[in-house]
């Protein structure tokens, strides 16, 4: 009897460890090592869905430009997206109900490493590979937009050398440079990006196009520029702008591209 007793007291003092599993984070897709290229069903414009639209995957995305993975044990009333840290730029990752999180990227030849961090910053998930892309083409300039408030609508504006201007209306641009997505509904990224960008000026706007809560909140945008990446003179800049009402257009940045 005394037996049972003590059996049951221990059974009640380890239920709150079971009831309380460790969150956990694990990243399905890119794997560490090293693999060879792109292959097929690489895409990077997604489908936009107004008026609520965030960040998704094509149904047949190919691996090797998919960001793809799973939260374990995920606290109940979290707060905040988590955060994903592509080649050291970091960007907001919003995850489902269940868990899950996935985006495309398109990643640079050579090393690469992606890493998933908890909205606590306690729990993270790193791997690093090797991309041998021979004969493959990527960004040379990539611009991201993110930001850190939820139901909140920022737009990234970009004015190229010969004029063009990219923006949610006008997605893809005649010299090859395109917008992956208009997210309308909190944190972003809205990502330009180029494989061949033309030498000369950009200009480089935020728009604050609106609040979910029908009414204006201070929002921090921050732009990410990237230049040559993965190579020897790889570029980052990385630009913060508090924003403060609704139809507020920015020039975060203007630069040179030689």
């Amino acid at each position: 009897m005394i037996r049972s007793i003590h059996a049951r007291l221990l059974w009640l003092a380890c239920l709150p460890l079971a009831l309380n599993a460790a969150e956990q984070v694990e990243l399905i897709n890119p794997t560490g090592g090293w693999r060879a290229g792109v292959g097929d069903g690489d895409q990077y414009l997604q489908e936009v869905h107004y008026p609520a639209n965030s960040v998704s995957v094509p149904l047949d995305q190919g691996k090797e430009s998919l960001i793809r993975g799973q939260i374990a044990n995920r606290p109940k009333g979290a707060k905040g997206p988590y955060t994903l840290v592509v080649n050291g730029i970091a960007m907001p990752q919003r995850v489902e109900e269940d868990g899950s999180f996935a985006r495309p990227y398109s990643f640079a030849a050579g090393s690469n490493s992606v890493e998933i961090r908890s909205p606590d910053g306690q729990v993270s998930k790193r791997v690093q590979f090797y991309d041998d892309q021979s004969g493959q083409l990527r960004p040379k300039l990539r611009i991201l937009l993110s930001w850190d408030t939820d139901n909140t609508d920022l737009d990234l504006h970009v004015v190229t050398p010969d004029g063009e201007h990219v923006y949610y209306g006008n997605r893809v641009l005649e010299n090859g440079g395109a917008l992956d997505v208009d997210v309308t509904t909190g944190y972003g990224p809205e990502i330009f990006a180029s494989a061949a960008p033309q030498p000369g000026n950009y200009l480089v706007y935020v728009n604050y196009y609106g609040s979910g809560e029908g009414e204006d909140s201070v929002t921090t945008a921050q732009v990410s520029v990237i230049t040559d990446e993965g190579e020897a003179n790889e570029q980052q800049q990385i630009f913060r702008v508090p924003l403060r009402k609704a139809g507020e257009l920015t020039l975060v940045n203007h630069f040179v591209l030689p």
